[in-house]
């Protein structure tokens, strides 16, 4: 009996023993958690939140691709070999638009017989119309490769690429037409600049985080990028994002000024853009939020503005040419930036004209231009910080 009452007190030890293990070990872990989230929360102080806002198409996505070709580890092939399914729905769409665009200019132009389709090549621009407004799109071997060639030399297909802006002509077009060949390899990998020139269209909200000095979070700030469909009916998602930012970067396409709208073809893209910066221009949220504005696609710009006056959109009516050549692009690009001041400035209440305000000249496909808009950006946030901080 006496040993069956010491084996069992034993066994109580033995229970409370474990159990005071059991809840050391608990203990033990809570306290880790809770120093992870403490860690966590401190981090998040650190981190600086950017909007990249903008209409659709302005090249908010290629800006956002190229954040993470330059400040993060880029694309993985398997990345890559993903964009390849969007690489040949473009070359598919444009041709489309292309032939699309060529029979409407045939029947509306006064010298319609320009945009009419050789007869040797009809039956070839058929089957691609066809292809082209299908959803599932056959892979690009060379058979198809070549006929989309074919169509593309057609001299009524280049004649309705030179009204490229009377229709929704994509800007890859030209490049994906030139590197037909090598895009319709069985073991093709799209490279970067590929990637690039893809366009698919935002959905949703992506984001990254990234460090434009570098990943040593000591050696500057760390910023969390969000990027968000630029159509109108994706714009309901930015309302949630808008808290708690400290930057806004606004892309304004400036090419753009000649061309309707993907989703309202009635509706000019410049002065689409002018309503949309007017409108995140007055949310109270971003009263004291900095605001970067890249007046994006200069390179586009500059080979338009001398062929197509700026004063064919509503907004730039009162524009007048003073030169020719590289001193006339010049004038028409300040001109459109001045455009942009004012507005801010007219949105701007009185006692929030000292927030942050800076334009800069961008092209997303340019990646040594981008990195070092970035680098500005990056400058110009640092020292608004230290500002505030009582440190400058």
């Amino acid at each position: 009996m006496l040993t069956a009452v010491i084996q069992n007190m034993g066994l109580l030890c033995s229970r409370h023993q474990d159990h005071n293990q059991a809840d050391s070990e608990e203990t033990a872990q809570t306290t880790e958690i809770e120093r992870r989230i403490e860690q966590e929360t401190k981090a998040e102080k650190h981190i600086q939140k950017l909007l990249l806002l903008g209409a659709g198409e302005s090249g908010k996505s290629t800006i956002f691709k190229q954040i993470k070709l330059l400040f993060q580890t880029g694309f993985d092939e398997a990345e890559l070999k993903s964009y390849v399914p969007v690489i040949h729905a473009n070359v598919y769409q444009t041709i489309k638009i292309l032939y699309d665009g060529s029979k409407e200019l045939a029947q509306s132009e006064t010298d319609p017989s320009k945009y009419v389709i050789s007869a040797e090549t009809k039956a070839i621009a058929e089957k691609l119309s066809s292809i082209g407004g299908r959803l599932d799109y056959p892979h690009l071997n060379e058979e198809l490769a070549r006929e989309i060639e074919t169509l593309w030399k057609d001299a009524a297909i280049q004649e309705t690429f030179l009204c490229s802006n009377k229709f929704q002509v994509p800007d890859c077009a030209h490049y994906f037409m030139e590197n037909l060949s090598r895009m319709s390899d069985t073991n093709y990998v799209p490279t970067k600049e590929d990637v690039l020139y893809a366009r698919i269209r935002t959905t949703g909200v992506v984001e990254i985080q990234f460090s434009p000095v570098g990943e040593n979070k000591k050696s500057g700030e760390v910023y969390r990028l969000f990027d968000v469909g630029g159509q109108k009916n994706e714009r309901r998602k930015w309302i949630h994002l808008f808290e708690g930012v400290s930057a806004v970067i606004f892309c304004a396409a400036v090419s753009e000024y000649d061309q309707t709208l993907f989703e309202d073809e009635n509706k000019n893209r410049m002065m689409e853009t002018r309503e949309l910066f007017e409108w995140v221009l007055k949310q109270q949220c971003f009263e004291k939020t900095s605001f970067m504005l890249f007046l994006n696609k200069f390179d586009i710009f500059e080979k338009k503005v001398l062929n197509e006056p700026l004063n064919v959109c509503e907004w730039f009516k009162d524009y007048q040419p003073i030169s020719t050549g590289k001193q006339e692009i010049e004038h028409a690009y300040e001109f459109v930036k001045k455009k942009f001041e004012e507005l801010y400035f007219q949105c701007t209440a009185p006692d929030h004209v000292d927030r942050v305000f800076k334009i800069y000249r961008t092209t997303a496909l340019d990646q040594k231009l981008v990195k070092k808009t970035f680098k500005l950006v990056d400058e110009t946030l640092r020292r608004r910080n230290l500002f505030e901080a009582g440190l400058l």
